[in-house]
């Protein structure tokens, strides 16, 4: 079976948007990688660091998903990373409230020596210098090493994200992080930029509007599902990233044309990701409603054009 290593936070998050309100709940950008590889045939490993106050009970709700947690390091007395945001009535902008570093101020990655050698290694939003660290402690060459980022480091670690971009296989970022990285308005030759700075495909994820996949001159274009409701976009893109690498490790086919149907599984997990609170409804999925919505992501994506 072949293996995913995942880094990224494990969180608390509390989230306000036009319809309710959390306290702490379950979040962190390796969480939403994790429950989303975890529909795919594959071991996984999350890379991580929470505090002792993390319940036992998330714990166990990620190794019951078969989720390798030997390299989530609990820290005695420390307190678990922290981020609250409200969003705005159209959900496509949020404020953040508060965001407390805690324990995740002096994370050193732990790369368990089983997961040294995996397939594919999907580099969740964090510190470029953390990212780095762990594709140092890898003693095979990955086959795809895949990698999120966002605005903050593009502003205060500009230099040490461009030394871990030249190490990856991919990039995924969102269209204003595209344009904010290449110094270009269009897409396209945004990606075109992105591309001379060491990726081999870039993927700009555009929210409701759905991906775009670009590799040399080619580029695939994945629509995302039009929903009835949208209840809270919070961790949508990393569920995306862990469908992606999830479905790109369990088929061990890393071409363009295989990526292609990785952005569909990527987009149809995340189309679920946003119907409740957190990670609330990736907890409560089953196999069949994956499967089922993703023939909606075929007849939705299939037709013949008369010429």
């Amino acid at each position: 079976m072949n293996k995913l290593l995942i880094v990224g936070t494990v969180a608390f998050d509390a989230i306000e948007t036009p319809f309710a309100k959390t306290d702490k709940i379950l979040g962190g950008a390796a969480t939403y990688i994790g429950l989303s590889a975890s529909y795919f045939n594959l071991q996984s490993a999350i890379v991580s660091i929470v505090g002792d106050d993390f319940p036992q009970e998330y714990l166990d709700l990620l190794t019951a998903r078969n989720i390798d947690i030997s390299g989530l390091e609990v820290v005695k007395g420390g307190k678990t990373f922290f981020w609250s945001g409200r969003y705005h009535n159209d959900l496509n902008s949020r404020d953040t409230l508060d965001t407390q570093l805690n324990v995740l101020a002096d994370f050193q990655p732990k790369v368990p020596q089983n997961f040294k050698d995996s397939d594919v290694v999907m580099l969740g939003n964090l510190h470029p210098l953390v990212q780095s660290s762990v594709l140092d402690q890898m003693e095979t060459q990955p086959k795809l090493v895949v990698l999120d980022t966002m605005n903050f480091w593009m502003d205060c670690a500009l230099p040490e994200l461009l030394d871990v971009i030249k190490r990856i296989d991919v990039i995924t970022i969102n269209d204003e992080e595209a344009r904010q990285l290449s110094g270009e308005y269009s897409l396209v030759k945004a990606a075109a930029k992105i591309h001379t700075m060491g990726p081999k495909y870039v993927v700009i994820k555009k929210g409701e509007h759905g991906a775009l996949l670009f590799h040399d001159k080619e580029v695939f274009f994945a629509p995302a599902l039009p929903l009835e409701e949208v209840f809270d976009p919070t961790g949508a893109g990393d569920t995306f990233a862990g469908g992606f690498a999830g479905f790109i490790t369990q088929s061990e086919n890393i071409s363009f044309e295989n990526m292609k149907n990785a952005i569909i599984y990527g987009s149809n997990l995340a189309s679920f990701c946003v119907e409740k609170f957190g990670t609330e409804r990736m907890i409560d999925l089953d196999k069949e409603e994956v499967l089922s919505r993703l023939k909606q992501f075929k007849s939705l994506t299939q037709f013949d054009i008369e010429l």
